[in-house]
């Protein structure tokens, strides 16, 4: 039985929405859905009638063009697949079919020499693959490089359609970057695929700069009224040629980038070239050296740093200085991981003698995003302006949201999730700056208050307003007992610039003065150095003091406090962030 475009077009889209199991079809629904797709891909306005539609799934439910489809009518109204997983593109081959598509593949095949039909090969292999397996039941000997679970290829054949009919797009798209989606109108040129993923170049208006969109991050394509935008400036079949990957930069010509590959990895990249430009310029005994003629981009440092330490770039030195840094912070995520070992021993040596030092929590690239978004956000803003020797920006992380995330990497969470305690809560966050040569510092004592929202009456809590203006209460000692500071040193930190001194369990008890005097005189003061992304982690009743700084160096901290317990009556802890 023949079957033409129209009804194919009509099969297809009926056999869509049965396959959407988000929305329930009435046969007036799919009336429509079948008018709409004949008009959008035939321009075919006179709509379909309901009995064309009634005799289409009574066709579809036989056997007369195989495909059998379980098509049910539940509640007397809606239409839907029995099967979920039903659709008629999964049908078996026919023996007809077998033997058209054996014919295909022996033209097809006779093409695979000619040098213009080179991409034919891996499309033949896997056609003859597909027939041989339909054939003999028998599993496939060939699997060609693909991803099933990929999104937005069902907008593949929508943007493709629009492309050659030279129609625009309505298009509700989200990238990664983005907190919402937005809708616009799209004019599409060209379809890219790279590494299974697949990309449209386009443009929103006329003037502005062209858009490489992937589809994966397309949440809609929807038609659009406006006048076509055709392309008039851009050569679509050159735009790619001097990148790897999608990423153009149209103001930046192509460069030469010379790199070395040891003598093991020699033959992949001589056997499979990085780029079309690839020039082989010298084999030595230990390696080859290749020069490429592209663009810097990111798929070009992702490629190199797919080699890790068999490749290494030679020139230029800006692509040079920017792997080797890559790499370096590669490393340093094995580097500064946190042992769960030592942090069993850290947090003993806490509650036995009230500190330890936990280094190598914050690699380089982690302490250097930290400072950037502090320094941002204090020049931008008049309230940040420095006014005395020490800076400090209090209430951190209710002033500069966007820290968060990264001051609690994986290290710190797993130091409060496994090291304090699931319950535990942030109730202060505080960043110091102490700057070269400073004369401020601290004398010795114990941090007995804490900052509450108000100032409330509470039977063993005694408040004031402090100098800073905020309101702080004494608490009993217990609250402190179960409290922890942790210090994040942004710098290194020495007796030179300012690093703690602490005494040794004195963290049981609040001291009085007299006491404190007495422990001063007969005991000497230990100084914690602390290295750059290190943590010194202290119970707040240890009794310390910082020094003066006297050399040309910062000593940037930032000042966390966490404790487990909950303020009684109306008192309420100033900060109060939930972490884990």
């Amino acid at each position: 039985m023949p079957v033409n475009r129209n009804a194919l077009i009509r099969y297809r889209t009926l056999d869509n929405c049965l396959r959407n199991k988000y929305r329930k079809w009435t046969l007036e629904d799919l009336i429509d859905a079948c008018s709409d797709a004949l008009y959008e891909y035939e321009g075919i306005d006179k709509g379909v009638s309901r009995r064309t539609v009634q005799m289409d799934l009574q066709l579809m439910r036989s056997d007369k063009l195989g495909y059998n489809a379980p098509i049910v009518v539940l509640d007397k109204k809606y239409y839907a697949y029995e099967d979920p997983d039903y659709s008629i593109t999964n049908i078996p081959l026919t023996e007809q079919d077998l033997g058209k598509l054996t014919e295909v593949a022996g033209i097809l095949r006779q093409f695979k020499g000619f040098t213009h039909f080179h991409e034919l090969s891996g499309m033949v292999q896997r056609l003859e693959d597909r027939i041989h397996t339909a054939k003999t039941k028998q599993p496939p000997v060939i699997d060609l490089e693909k991803n099933d679970n990929l999104k937005g290829l069902e907008h593949i054949d929508a943007l493709y359609q629009a492309i050659i009919k030279k129609r625009p797009v309505q298009l509700t798209y989200q990238s990664f970057k983005a907190r919402e989606a937005h809708a616009f109108t799209f004019h599409p040129y060209f379809l890219k695929e790279y590494r299974n993923r697949w990309f449209v170049l386009g443009i929103k208006k006329k003037n502005q700069p062209v858009l490489v969109l992937a589809l994966d991050r397309i949440l809609e394509v929807g038609e659009s009224h406006e006048a076509f935008l055709e392309n008039t400036t851009l050569n679509l079949a050159d735009y790619f040629k001097h990148v790897l990957g999608v990423s153009v930069n149209p103001h930046e010509g192509p460069e030469e980038v010379d790199l070395y590959i040891n003598r093991e990895n020699a033959p992949y990249v001589l056997t499979k070239p990085l780029h079309h430009s690839q020039q082989l310029v010298e084999k030595t005994s230990n390696g080859i050296i290749i020069r490429l003629h592209v663009q810097l981009n990111f798929e070009l440092e992702r490629e190199i740093m797919g080699f890790g330490d068999c490749i290494k770039v030679l020139k230029p030195h800006k692509l040079k200085r920017r792997i080797h840094d890559k790499m370096r912070n590669a490393a340093e995520q094995y580097e500064k991981e946190l042992n769960l070992t030592e942090l069993e021993h850290s947090i003993t040596k806490v509650k036995r003698r009230g500190y330890a030092v936990l280094e190598n929590m914050y690699t380089s690239k982690e302490v250097g995003k930290i400072l950037s978004t502090i320094t941002r956000a204090t020049e931008d803003q008049e309230r940040f302006r420095r006014t005395d020797a020490l800076f400090a920006i209090r209430g951190l992380l209710q002033e500069l949201a966007n820290l968060k995330h990264l001051l609690f990497n994986s290290n710190l969470c797993t130091l409060i999730r496994e090291g304090l305690g699931a319950d535990y809560f942030l109730t202060k966050a505080v960043y110091f700056d102490k700057p070269p040569r400073s004369n401020w510092y601290v004398t010795w004592h114990q941090d007995v208050p804490i900052n509450v929202k108000e100032k409330v009456e509470t039977e063993g809590f005694r408040g004031w307003t402090n100098k800073a203006g905020l309101v702080s209460v004494r608490p009993p000692v217990e609250y402190l007992q179960s409290a922890f500071t942790l210090r994040i040193h942004l710098d290194d930190t020495d007796e030179q610039n300012g690093a703690l001194k602490v005494i040794p369990k004195t963290h049981f008890s609040i001291l009085s003065d007299e006491e404190i005097a007495e422990i001063r005189e007969t005991t000497e003061g230990k100084c914690c150095k602390v290295q750059k992304g290190g943590v010194h982690l202290m119970k707040p009743l240890t009794l310390h003091a910082s020094s003066k700084t006297e050399n040309n160096k910062h000593r940037r901290v930032i000042h966390l406090e966490f404790n487990n317990k909950e303020l009684p009556g109306e008192l309420e802890w100033l900060e109060r962030e939930e972490i884990v």
